[in-house]
């Protein structure tokens, strides 16, 4: 992670680029949530191959390089590579496996972790210094994960196990740190490549890594069982998950600062809670609200910016 570049690109306005990362994460929270019912019906390998193929032919044109952008270095090829194994691959692996066994709302509430996951890799592996402020924000972010798991109600895993509901949350967990550690390449990236190669280029890594298993999963998987309804929300997550929130995440960065562009995850669990209960009907009780809050309260406590002047962390999400 120690790529940098010799040019960098003009973002937008700062009211615009604030728009793009929140907008950015209010997809993600959004597509989490709605590919819920997609797990049940398609296999967890070929919907995330479906999920790359759609983007890709959605941004075929975004692979060529600009005439005023450098050749990709090696470092840079590399980050690409870690970005989208981690970032893409990983993450929807884990993400689609988990909120297959566990809830919506639970998904919301862990993934409001994000943040302070951001900063203790941004600390291990950037050698940011974590501050009291920050410490006490991974401290609530744990207790209210924690809590809402305890507090679930019987109907919160939609019938399954307290064993998947379990390993569904662990899964979820694990997208958070994939999820962070895409945070904190990502900015390298920014200044490197524009935001629509970014997107097309991580896409087309997280192809190459999901086809041999989707592939496998495709020949014995009957499509004519898929109602019309079903492959219009595909569109959907495929186009947002591979295009539309990369593209808004990596134009908003060239302009916020990484170490104050943490706040905008807020609106990933929120979304993804807010669907679940609003649309796929899932309950929520006034304990796990009380959970989600504290939750949000170390997301926003990790994400204010500091009093005195901070060092930009090499960091997106």
């Amino acid at each position: 992670m120690q790529d940098t570049p010799s040019t960098t690109v003009a973002g937008p306005s700062r009211w615009l680029a604030c728009l793009c990362l929140a907008a950015s994460m209010a997809l993600v929270g959004s597509y989490v949530a709605l590919s819920k019912p997609l797990t049940l019906i398609l296999p967890i390998f070929l919907l995330a191959w479906l999920r790359f193929g759609i983007g890709a032919l959605a941004m075929i044109r975004w692979t060529r390089r600009a005439p005023d952008e450098p050749r990709m270095s090696g470092a840079t090829k590399r980050l690409v590579f870690l970005e989208s194994l981690l970032g893409n691959f990983l993450f929807s692996v884990l993400m689609l496996n988990g909120v297959k066994l566990t809830s919506v709302v639970a998904t919301g509430v862990i993934m409001s972790g994000i943040p302070a996951c951001v900063a203790l890799l941004s600390w291990i592996f950037l050698k940011e210094r974590i501050s009291t402020r920050v410490a006490v924000a991974i401290g609530l972010a744990v207790a209210g994960i924690t809590l809402f798991t305890l507090a679930r109600p019987a109907a919160d895993t939609g019938g399954g196990s307290t064993e998947s509901h379990w390993l569904g949350n662990l899964l979820i967990m694990g997208a958070v740190l994939c999820e962070s550690a895409y945070a904190v390449i990502g900015k390298r990236l920014t200044g490197a490549l524009s935001a629509r190669r970014i997107s097309a280029l991580i896409n087309l890594w997280g192809l190459a890594l999901a086809t041999p298993l989707g592939l496998y999963q495709a020949l014995s998987f009957s499509f004519a069982s898929v109602p019309p309804a079903y492959w219009l929300l595909l569109v959907f997550y495929a186009l947002a998950a591979s295009v539309w929130t990369v593209w808004l995440w990596m134009t908003g960065l060239r302009t916020i600062p990484a170490a104050h562009a943490g706040l905008f995850t807020v609106m990933l669990p929120i979304t993804a809670a807010s669907v679940g209960v609003l649309f796929l009907g899932e309950p929520m009780t006034w304990l796990q609200m009380l959970a989600f809050g504290i939750a949000l309260a170390g997301v926003v406590l990790a994400t204010l910016p500091d009093s005195s002047p901070a060092t930009a962390s090499p960091k997106p999400s």
